[in-house]
């Protein structure tokens, strides 16, 4: 039996038993560590990303340490980083948190538009920057691409553990 998928306005057509673990219960959904020290952004962010409801914001920090203990405990499937964070810069964190969790998809979220940081962000194996002024308008389509590939990590997964 099929079911269909919306994400952002979007229908994906999946197999039911895409969405389900090997003993019957639902997979978890896809889980975000939100990182920025202002307040404010982060529950814009968390406006934005509240009404998909493959995520859930399981965490957040405002600063550079705290990202990173919390990106070791709570093993995030996306972390959502600012650049410029008090302790650690963003630059810093991620390549903690790569070590840490190689799975983390990274996203940075940041008012810097300097060619060297970007590149530096970038070349950390980030899979998108965006700057805060476009997250209207960028935001949602990376938190979509993070989406199918989980899924389709997902199901692939099945498939291979089907096998005999």
């Amino acid at each position: 039996m099929a079911e269909t998928l919306r994400v952002s306005g979007k229908y994906f057509t999946q197999s039911s038993h895409r969405y389900r673990t090997g003993d019957g219960q639902s997979e978890s959904s896809i889980q975000v560590l939100l990182v920025d020290d202002y307040e404010p952004f982060r529950r814009f962010v968390c406006s934005m990303l509240n009404g998909i409801r493959e995520l859930q914001v399981v965490g957040e920090a405002a600063d550079g340490v705290e990202a990173v203990n919390k990106a070791g405990e709570l093993r995030p499937d996306l972390a959502l980083l600012d650049v410029g964070l008090p302790g650690l810069n963003g630059i810093e964190v991620a390549r903690r948190i790569r070590k840490l969790v190689p799975e983390c998809q990274i996203v940075f979220l940041s008012l810097e538009s300097s060619t060297d940081v970007i590149a530096e962000a970038l070349e950390l194996g980030a899979l998108s920057y965006i700057l805060k002024e476009r997250i209207g308008s960028e935001l949602l389509p990376v938190v979509e691409a993070v989406i199918l590939d989980k899924l389709l990590v997902r199901k692939n997964v099945r498939k291979a553990e089907v096998r005999y």
